[in-house]
């Protein structure tokens, strides 16, 4: 009678198996979530570059006529807490200016970054480039970090450029002939950073959904429902204080003209 032959999984093999699954499940959700975080990012954009044309400027009149009544107000009562007030008004209307006028400016800026972000990024692109992936899973992979570096480089983020290329560094291998044990626990650290990459996204959809802007933005198209304007609004109330502003400091000027000051 033939000896059975009992074939045995090596319990790496299967345990690597089932890593690789898991691995390609969260890459999954990564590239959804990044390109769901990318279509935030651009309509939050859009709607605050609207913001910014059609009311920032107004608001920036508004504060800037608040201002110089604030400071008349000094020639009127010269008193400190009548100086101390036209202190703050000058400052939130430069601040109200710089936000309303400053951002068309950084946006036309030339983009120059420093030479050592240059390097590092290059550094960066050399081992993530999806034209050095092995296989068409990779491709995707490389496709997706690609991406997550060129917005780091935009925003002058040496600390994701660092993280990604760390994390190549840790992970960097498949060598043929490489064992099962030590691919397993390759794939194990590239589903740790999947996890902190998850989770970083998901701290940073947070933190945009519940911004100023991003709320403004859900009044806005609560009100689009219904078939209003709602910036529209809003600059129409913003001009009718300007013109009420404008009459309180020409009362204003006018006492301190009274009173021969």
């Amino acid at each position: 009678m033939p000896a059975e032959i009992i074939l045995q999984q090596n319990p790496d093999d299967a345990a690597l198996a089932g890593k690789r699954e898991q691995l390609a499940a969260l890459r999954g959700r990564l590239g959804e979530r990044e390109s769901e975080l990318a279509q935030l990012r651009s309509q939050l954009r859009t709607f605050e570059s609207r913001y910014f044309r059609q009311v920032g400027g107004l608001y920036a009149e508004l504060d800037e006529i608040e201002a110089r009544i604030a400071e008349r107000e000094v020639d009127l009562y010269d008193s400190d807490a009548a100086r101390e007030r036209a202190e703050e008004a000058r400052q939130r209307a430069q601040e109200t200016h710089e936000a309303a006028f400053d951002e068309d400016e950084d946006a036309e800026e030339e983009f120059d970054p420093p030479v050592s972000l240059k390097a590092l990024f290059r550094e960066v692109a050399k081992r993530i480039h999806p034209d050095f992936a092995r296989d068409e899973a990779e491709q995707k992979h490389f496709t997706l970090l690609m991406a997550r570096a060129n917005q780091a480089y935009r925003r002058g983020d040496t600390e994701t450029l660092q993280r990604l290329l760390d994390d190549y560094r840790e992970v960097a291998g498949a060598l043929a002939g490489e064992s099962a044990a030590a691919e397993l626990l390759r794939v194990t650290r590239q589903i740790q950073h999947a996890e902190r990459d998850l989770a970083a996204l998901d701290v940073e959809q947070r933190v945009l959904l519940e911004s100023e802007i991003a709320q403004l933005h859900l009044d806005a198209e609560e009100a689009a429902r219904e078939h209003r304007d709602l910036l529209t609004e809003i600059a129409t109330k913003v001009r009718e204080q300007i013109a009420e502003a404008k009459r309180r400091f020409e009362f204003v000027d006018r006492q301190v003209t009274a009173h021969g000051r």
